[in-house]
């Protein structure tokens, strides 16, 4: 027997038995189901972590002011020394791995245009902030030396504040105000799009960090050369571990800070985290997919027993068969393929069904899902292999029947 007069057999027999075909296949319909949604929400959170990687950029830390504690009670972010301007160029000089070192100070800000105004987050700080959050220029140009020097009314913003502020007119050179002072839009960022906390990048403008603290904090802002966060690129190859522990090193130094005294900063390793929540998203990926497969290693169980049940069914028409010639390795190769049509046409449902579990999940949870071809031949594959290692028992024990028993049997 050829394997096409094999194949038109194997049809035959799982049509004669409709509902148990069906109900057989049903394990390995929603196995492969299964593996193909939880593998398309596991990548889609990874690209998802991937995406606010690079739009963090690479190689960043942040060095914030620490805590104190007083009375055994931690009084909270920032309560302990102030970080300064100095401090940014000391990291920047002193530490030869470090890129750059921007400072910034930020706060939220009523901005106003005409008749519209808009909620929005505002960042004092230098074109250094840019270079290490690798966030470049839609159109319009960076703060010169003298702005940043002389407290100029210029700023730069997101394409949010832009679209919130101008619609589809051409923001630049156009005056926005900034708590009554009005600024000079120079430049507008490229897109950034959410943060890992789920926050609009984009909505933000900055200023220089000297217009910050002279015309928005005021009083001794100018004077005390205060910011609120240092953010530190380090150079591409450089061991991230090994430069944070020099910029420690530097600040305690800086701040006098004594043996086994706390530090009065903290420094937070942002590139770290985001890889750290990548590498969990896989380790999630995998695991749901090895859950989901489960279902597949069940539904290969129900392909066996039913080949057991159909083996025993058709016993006497392996013996006739054997009787006019058939040779054992046709009956291994008839049931064999019984097998693994059942798994193939399980596994084409169960790709359907996983394609519109998919894509629900995606359209009524909102979750960010990734369906690709190698995701749907992996679970069509493992279909295809449950219902040979399941099916190839049976097959066996049916190519091994003597034909003169299997006559007799009742």
């Amino acid at each position: 027997m050829n394997t096409l007069a094999a194949f038109r057999s194997a049809l035959r027999a799982l049509a004669a038995n409709k509902l148990r075909s069906v109900l057989t296949m049903l394990g390995i319909i929603i196995g492969v189901g299964a593996v193909i949604t939880m593998i398309a929400v596991g990548r889609g959170a990874t690209e998802r972590v991937q995406a606010q990687m690079k739009g963090l950029g690479s190689n960043i830390m942040l060095v914030l002011p620490g805590t104190i504690t007083a009375g055994g009670v931690r009084l909270g972010a920032q309560t302990g020394q102030a970080l300064s301007d100095d401090d940014a160029v000391a990291i920047a000089r002193e530490i030869p791995e470090v890129q750059v070192a921007a400072p910034s100070l930020r706060t939220g800000v009523q901005v106003v245009v005409g008749n519209t105004n808009w909620s929005t987050s505002l960042f004092g700080s230098t074109n250094d902030y840019l270079e290490a959050r690798e966030w470049p220029l839609a159109e319009g140009r960076l703060f010169d030396a003298a702005e940043l020097q002389g407290s100029a009314k210029v700023a730069l913003i997101g394409k949010t504040v832009a679209e919130q502020l101008f619609g589809d007119a051409d923001p630049m050179d156009q005056v926005i105000r900034v708590r009554k002072i009005p600024m000079t839009v120079i430049g507008v960022l490229e897109k950034k799009g959410q943060n890992s906390m789920g926050q609009d990048q984009d909505d933000v403008i900055f200023v220089p960090i000297t217009t910050y603290r002279n015309r928005i904090q005021g009083g001794n802002a100018g004077k005390l050369r205060r910011v609120g966060s240092i953010s530190v690129k380090v150079q591409e190859g450089r061991d991230m571990k090994a430069v944070e522990e020099s910029i420690k090193d530097l600040l305690r130094q800086r701040f006098k800070v004594q043996p086994g005294a706390e530090d009065p900063f903290s420094i937070r390793n942002l590139t770290e985290i985001l890889q750290a929540q990548e590498a969990s998203s896989r380790v999630m990926t995998l695991l749901l997919a090895a859950v989901a497969g489960i279902s597949l290693v069940i539904g290969g169980i129900g392909i066996m027993n039913i080949m057991l049940v159909s083996v025993t069914e058709r016993t006497r028409e392996i013996g006739l068969r054997m009787a006019v010639g058939a040779r054992g390795r046709d009956i291994l190769t008839q049931f064999l393929i019984e097998a693994v049509t059942l798994s193939l046409i399980g596994g084409a449902i169960g790709v359907v069904l996983g394609a519109g579990a998919t894509w629900a999940v995606g359209a009524f949870a909102g979750w960010k899902v990734s369906m690709t071809p190698e995701s749907i031949l992996l679970a069509a594959g493992f279909s295809a292999f449950v219902g040979v290692f399941f099916g190839f028992y049976p097959a066996r024990r049916a190519s091994r029947l003597l034909p003169i028993e299997a006559l007799r049997y009742e």
